[in-house]
């Protein structure tokens, strides 16, 4: 696994809300994004605002409680077989499998693995865009 964060998503009780403090508050710099989702440009990452209930079920786990703490991170790479690689990778080092990656609902490839704490890693191809370095292409 290459050492990034790809893109962090925050699971939020009020998109509307999020959005404005983190664009307006803070001036992030927003890109056009699909009404579910806000995503803002970092310096070399993404920053994601999901409704926090749809992210957990994105991620098969509770949105209370133990199981989810409202956040996941993504480390986005470049194809399926990468996606399992990276999946095997983690697990092999003992992380827990959380969802095994498969195809998802918008088009691409993920997983999730729990790190030894129980933080949430998404593993994921999208074959939409790529999210990454622009000095490492998606291909």
């Amino acid at each position: 696994m290459k050492p990034r964060i790809s893109m962090i998503t925050l699971g939020v009780r009020d998109l509307n809300e999020a959005t404005r403090f983190y664009e307006l508050g803070l001036g992030l710099p927003r890109m056009d994004s699909p009404p579910e989702v806000a995503f803002f440009t970092l310096n070399g990452s993404w920053l994601a605002l999901y409704g926090r209930e749809a992210l957990a079920n994105d991620a098969g786990v509770s949105p209370e409680g133990s199981g989810f703490a409202g956040i996941t991170l993504a480390h986005n790479v470049a194809s399926e077989a990468a996606v399992d690689e990276v999946m095997q990778q983690a697990l092999s080092a003992g992380a827990g499998l959380v969802k095994p990656a498969r195809k998802t609902s918008w088009g691409g490839y993920a997983g999730y693995f729990a790190d030894p704490d129980g933080y949430l890693w998404e593993v994921a191809h999208n074959p939409l865009f790529w999210v990454g370095p622009k000095d490492e292409p998606a291909g």
